[in-house]
């Protein structure tokens, strides 16, 4: 849930006093881009999901739907930080400084769709969890 911290948060610090805090964010991420972690963690998290998927796919049925359903919503968030995010990442941190309505527009449509990405992350977490309460009562009652 780094998408909520990063609403709340970063998002906030940035856009309150724009054009200075939108510099002093640049200077922040100047050594480290936290887009490279998305890039590494994204796929990752696809593919263990996806292997999950086939390691369960005959155990049941509710518990195969509640992981694919995961890695749907899994992957439209990655779709959508790499087609939406990323590019107004882009015109927040690297367009020129001076064109702070611009900024200001990307900031304000970063943070509208963030809300979107994070609903799908929790539902995403919940679907997970789901199979895994599935998968375990199963143990259970073939354990009986």
């Amino acid at each position: 849930m780094i998408t909520i911290y990063n609403l709340l948060v970063d998002a906030n610090s940035c856009g309150s006093n724009i054009p200075s805090s939108i510099q002093t964010a640049r200077d922040y991420y100047r050594q480290v881009d936290p887009r490279n972690f998305f890039q590494i963690m994204a796929p990752i998290n696809q593919f263990l999901i996806l292997v999950t998927i086939i390691l369960f796919w005959k155990d049941s049925v509710s518990l195969r739907l509640y992981f694919l359903i995961a890695f749907i919503l899994y992957a439209i968030i990655a779709i959508l930080t790499f087609v939406y995010f990323i590019p107004r990442d882009m015109i927040i941190f690297t367009s020129p400084i001076e064109n702070t309505e611009h900024i200001e527009r990307a900031l304000s449509q970063w943070k509208q769709m963030n809300w979107v990405r994070s609903i799908l992350g929790l539902a995403g977490v919940l679907c997970t969890f789901k199979g895994l309460d599935c998968f375990y009562n199963m143990q259970k009652r073939s354990g009986d």
